[in-house]
């Protein structure tokens, strides 16, 4: 055997590496929905794929420092209202899972930035692996198909494999956003593989159904809109506009057939006009969820170190259920502007990546309107600690990062033309 045979192929070794680690991130993101597991095999999976991303190298992009700043600013004014609290394990344990949040948040952000393309494909074919999963579990938990209803659905409201159906019906919102964007774009080039995403789209909207979560299904609603108006607004084709508005209006058809089918047991139909009305008895009243928030705010404004991580349901009984007052109570003013500042921030990068003709476009209309309704939710429920929030957010600040690579390359090309044109 010659040297030259014993000898490695270098590109062959870096195909092999890439085909290795975009495979880990679909399997990473494929387990996602089984949070009833703690710690979760995501969670597993997420450690090898940091370590086997991190000895690779890797080169961090100015674009994803805003999101990566305002975040860690979070967590260090989190640090100094800890103090007080060191020896109170919840405290501890609330403040040491936010800063596993924010490590998420940042290898998500520098992973998504290369090879953008390929592993955001990754993340969305496995995003729709796990909410289908999830969304098996839940319909089957619902009906009680052996015996599961106590670990699936219990209450009369399916999780799946979730803690909670209202984490349950957010997380499969990013895989109805691309399920229905394959439709409407007609991505699938053959009736076989239509066929396969619209059974997957009606399992998914059954299981968000079956959640009997108002906040989810306002969520997918005005996130399906969003992207669909989106969609409309930036596609310069006729022939593709009038494909949009006419699946779109198929889909809305049998969503539809298929919601009047579902009430039409007494089951069913009981809990959603149960759940469905706007307020709920915990809501309303000085004690209830909104009376607490109001009742926190002059509180907080006399605390600049904020309460404490987890101290305001020693005040109030319960959690704030309201991410920005969760801000500044666990963490601070510094903490909590620095909570507006990333929420704003992140906003303002996914309407321009979602506005702005580039070769990511299509997956910022997929990503950012799950993310901006996250934010909108977060008004009303904690969502500070869901995993999929930052692993949605990080692929978007990935995106920007790649759209400024693409923009920089773009630049003397347009100078190029700019100056033959004259």
């Amino acid at each position: 055997m010659t040297i030259q045979q014993t000898q490695a192929d270098p590109r062959a070794l870096i195909l092999r590496y890439r085909t290795f680690l975009n495979g880990l991130i679909w399997l990473t993101v494929a387990v996602s929905s089984l949070t009833f597991l703690e710690p979760s095999p995501y969670d597993f999976l997420l450690l090898l794929l940091c370590a086997t991303w991190f000895f690779s190298g890797f080169r961090v992009h100015r674009a994803i420092v805003p999101a990566a700043l305002f975040y860690f600013l979070h967590i260090l004014a989190g640090y100094f209202a800890l103090v007080p609290y060191f020896s109170d394990v919840d405290s501890a344990t609330y403040y040491y899972y936010s800063i596993y949040m924010l490590i998420a948040l940042i290898v998500f952000s520098i992973l998504f930035s290369e090879d953008t393309d390929r592993r955001t494909d990754m993340l969305l074919q496995g995003y729709v692996m796990a909410a289908f999963a999830a969304s098996i579990f839940a319909i089957i938990g619902y009906f009680d198909i052996w015996g599961t209803a106590e670990k699936f659905a219990p209450a009369g409201r399916a999780m799946g494999p979730f803690k909670d159906p209202n984490v349950y019906g957010s997380f499969i919102i990013p895989a109805h956003l691309y399920l229905l964007r394959r439709l409407l774009a007609g991505a699938s080039k053959s009736f076989g593989g239509a066929l396969l995403a619209v059974a997957q789209l009606l399992t998914i909207l059954l299981g968000l159904l079956l959640t009997f979560s108002r906040g989810s299904w306002a969520a997918t609603i005005f996130a399906t809109v969003m992207m669909v108006a989106m969609m409309f607004a930036t596609t310069r084709s006729g022939g593709e506009r009038r494909r949009i508005l006419l699946v779109f209006w198929i889909m809305v058809g049998l969503a539809g057939a298929g919601l009047a089918v579902a009430l039409s047991s007494e089951q069913i139909s009981d809990m959603f006009t149960k759940r469905s009305t706007v307020a709920q008895d915990y809501d309303s009243g000085e004690t209830g969820r909104f009376g607490n928030q109001r009742r926190s705010i002059p509180m907080l404004v006399d605390l600049p170190n904020g309460m404490g991580p987890l101290v305001f349901r020693k005040y109030f009984g319960i959690e704030p259920h309201n991410s920005y007052v969760s801000a500044f109570a666990n963490f601070g003013w510094l903490g909590g502007f620095a909570f507006i500042l990333w929420v704003g921030s992140s906003c303002f990068v996914g309407f321009r990546l979602c506005a702005t003709d580039s070769p990511y476009q299509g997956k910022a209309q997929v990503l950012f309107p799950p993310v901006f309704v996250y934010f909108l939710q977060a008004l009303q429920i904690d969502i500070d600690h869901w995993r999929f929030v930052y692993l949605v957010l990080g692929a978007l600040w990935g995106l920007e990062a790649a759209r400024q690579k693409w923009a920089a390359r773009q630049a003397p090309r347009r100078a190029l033309a700019a100056i033959a044109s004259r």
